[in-house]
């Protein structure tokens, strides 16, 4: 028997969730969808993540979660449409269905606590840096040089998903759905005002970091994109070959 933390940010019973834990024998203990009830959370095996309804919230959430020192696997409790969202910056070891069996629950479950994190996990927490840039994906924190930038939530994620893969063009809708999620529903003019503000707290000796592809999108800039400006012909032709 394993000992559970699920966290949901709808209240009612666990059946409501994840039916399939109520015909198995582990102890579930259900918590707000808050990573700061960790802080007092009684000790667990393996935390259930509810994703079930809002993605975007969830993914930001499984992130924090980490960043709080997460060590106990997590799994994602999802329907079918969210799978389409899910990838391996969530950071989670395994997925759930909602509606899954509970032979299917109690499979999973077992071979999650059995297994060894993903050298890809540990990847993604090392340090990004680029230049005078360093971004650290555990603290969220980013600096340059010695100077750290006061960043909110989403320009941290815009900032680090950028970072992670310099010189590769993103279209405004790819950025909406990877750093905002599948289920945003605002507008592309989002990614537009967050690259304004981000450019503004780089500084004008640093605004080149987030390039800008004319009539395609936003790329991180490395050493040899800043030969060529950036939103030249030239560079937009090269950048669409790289994708």
């Amino acid at each position: 028997m394993a000992e559970l933390l699920l966290l949901t940010p709808e209240p009612g019973t666990l059946a409501t969730v994840l039916p399939a834990l109520d015909f198995l024998p582990h102890h579930v203990n259900v918590l707000p969808l808050d990573p700061s009830v960790l802080v007092d959370a009684p000790a667990a095996d393996a935390v259930l993540l509810d994703a079930r309804r809002d993605l975007s919230g969830a993914r930001a959430t499984a992130r924090l979660l980490h960043s709080t020192g997460l060590t106990a696997p997590l799994l994602l409790v999802v329907t079918e449409g969210g799978l389409t969202a899910i990838n391996s910056e969530w950071g989670a070891r395994d997925f759930l269905l909602a509606n899954a069996s509970p032979a299917e629950v109690e499979a999973r479950i077992r071979l999650a606590l059995s297994a060894t994190p993903e050298v890809a996990e540990e990847a993604d927490a090392e340090e990004i840096s680029n230049g005078d840039l360093f971004i650290d994906p555990v603290a969220y924190t980013a600096r340059l040089r010695r100077r750290h930038l006061d960043l909110t939530y989403k320009e941290f994620e815009l900032l680090r998903y950028l970072a992670q893969h310099p010189g590769r063009v993103f279209t405004r809708t790819q950025l909406l759905q990877e750093v905002w999620g599948y289920d945003y529903y605002g507008g592309t003019r989002t990614i537009d005002v967050h690259v304004r503000r981000l450019r503004a707290k780089l500084g004008a000796e640093y605004e080149h970091l987030i390039g800008t592809v004319r009539n395609v999108g936003y790329r991180f800039t490395t050493q040899q994109d800043r030969r060529t400006p950036a939103d030249s012909p030239q560079a937009s032709v090269a950048s669409v070959s790289e994708r």
